[in-house]
């Protein structure tokens, strides 16, 4: 029954990622436009780029609610609840939106990442 469940959970994972992969490259029926393969190789990574960009911000975020967390039992049970879950998630993020990274406030770092670097989750 427990190697049914690691299966089942490491399916659903996969799944999630697939999720994931066709929600970053929506348009098209997830299909390539570009007729060269050198133009679906940068699709490619860009999309990868793009993937790993959300992932990176799901891990800063989620430690920096760690880091707010004073109470040790609460937080070991918010750590325990990430490691029994997924960074790949994509709800939070406007996929089809316009940015401008130009601005200021775009840049300026929301996160202690200091405080992250010295994070240690056993």
């Amino acid at each position: 029954m427990k190697l049914r469940q690691r299966i089942q959970k490491q399916l659903n994972r996969i799944e999630a990622s697939n999720k994931f992969s066709k929600a970053v490259l929506f348009d098209n029926n997830q299909e390539f436009q570009q007729g060269l393969k050198e133009e679906q190789e940068i699709t490619t990574a860009c999309k990868v780029i793009i993937q790993n960009a959300i992932v990176l911000w799901n891990y800063f975020y989620l430690s920096q609610e760690i880091l707010a967390i004073e109470d040790k039992e609460e937080r070991e049970n918010y750590i325990g609840a990430i490691k029994r879950g997924s960074v790949i998630t994509w709800g939070h993020v406007n996929l089809r939106g316009s940015y401008d990274f130009r601005r200021k406030a775009a840049n300026d770092s929301q996160f202690d990442l200091e405080s992250i670097k010295l994070l240690k989750i056993s």
